[in-house]
């Protein structure tokens, strides 16, 4: 049995080089599925976004598309299929993955283990933020603010220590606690990758995909959940399952940006993403096509459920461009304060 805040068992259970989750040859589709996998429609709408987001940019000498969190490539690879041969002459991909390089990515990817230093282009994240390791609190019976630590082999968890003035100073700030029994979750470390990950941006769009929450919808009890084979399983962080938490997105938003919160099934669905069904006569018509279609529109509603990935939080940061058309007309848009 072995006791231990959250974060540095997330890291260990994720990302160990001997053992970590991620490290496995299978990469996460062998484990869950994301939107990437759900349905080529995904990287078609991010592909979209990307000639946008070029255009909006003047159409520079290269253009860069980061994906963070790359797992094996899925990504990246549907992207490119969808561009045409101008920008694919102009284009830079780059997959930020702990893995190893995967078998068959192009050869123009270029992979890394850390977010690049001052590319323009888009800068886009689906899921990552969610398995960037963080520490939880608990309020306890003398209204102490103290960590959780959870047992690596079990899962079982236990209060230890006082939480830092760092971590106390954010809780006040995004997630504050009183009662005995009131849980927070620590987003710091998150608030830092994803600052780290906007810095490399001279010019572009950032965007984060991620179950979340903002203030006053915070979630009352925690939010660590664990996948493995396709099944949601107790999060214990041994190396044998994904460990994941959801994202306070409003504490991430870096602060002097042109910003826009809003969900999956808004953001698809201005990126032409659409659950609606083909009209019938089109069956007669053309059988064929309309089969196509059927099966595309059972593909957006996935992709759009608001009870399913649809709910996912899109975070949309533009750094020195102006909105991408077709996010421009969303409701939300502001400019944060430093």
């Amino acid at each position: 049995m072995t006791w231990m805040r959250w974060a540095p068992a997330m890291e260990r259970a994720l990302y160990d080089p001997g053992q970590g989750f991620y490290r496995r040859p299978e990469g996460p589709a062998g484990h869950f599925r994301t939107s990437v996998h759900a349905s080529p429609r995904f990287a078609r709408a991010v592909a979209r976004l990307l000639l946008e987001v070029d255009e909006a940019l003047g159409r520079p000498e290269e253009l860069a598309l980061v994906d963070m969190g790359a797992g094996r490539g899925e990504l990246l690879t549907g992207v490119l299929a969808e561009l045409p041969a101008e920008v694919l002459a102009r284009l830079r991909p780059y997959g930020v993955e702990v893995a190893d390089r995967p078998a068959g990515l192009p050869s123009t990817a270029l992979w890394t283990d850390r977010p690049p230093r001052g590319v323009t282009g888009l800068l886009f994240a689906n899921e990552w933020l969610d398995n960037v390791p963080l520490d939880a609190g608990e309020v306890d019976e003398d209204g102490v603010l103290r960590y959780v630590e959870v047992d690596t082999a079990t899962g079982g968890t236990r209060l230890g220590e006082p939480v830092s003035a760092a971590d106390a100073a954010w809780a006040g700030r995004w997630w504050p606690v009183a009662e005995p029994g009131d849980a927070v979750e620590f987003g710091g470390p998150r608030d830092a990758a994803w600052a780290r990950a906007v810095a490399g941006l001279e010019r572009g769009l950032a965007v984060a995909v991620d179950y979340g929450h903002t203030a006053g919808r915070r979630p009352p009890f925690g939010t660590y959940a664990g996948f493995r084979d396709g099944r949601e399983v107790a999060p214990v962080p041994d190396g044998s399952c994904d460990v994941t938490a959801h994202v306070a997105l409003d504490s991430v938003a870096v602060p002097g940006l042109h910003s826009l919160w809003t969900t999956q099934r808004e953001a698809l669905r201005a990126l032409g993403v659409s659950g609606g069904r083909p009209a019938l006569a089109l069956a007669t018509s053309d059988p064929v096509g309309y089969l196509r279609a059927l099966s595309g529109a059972g593909e957006g509603a996935e992709l759009t459920d608001p009870g399913g990935l649809g709910a996912f939080g899109w975070l949309v940061q533009a750094v020195r461009i102006t909105e991408p058309v077709s996010l421009a007309g969303l409701p939300g848009w502001q400019t944060l304060g430093a």
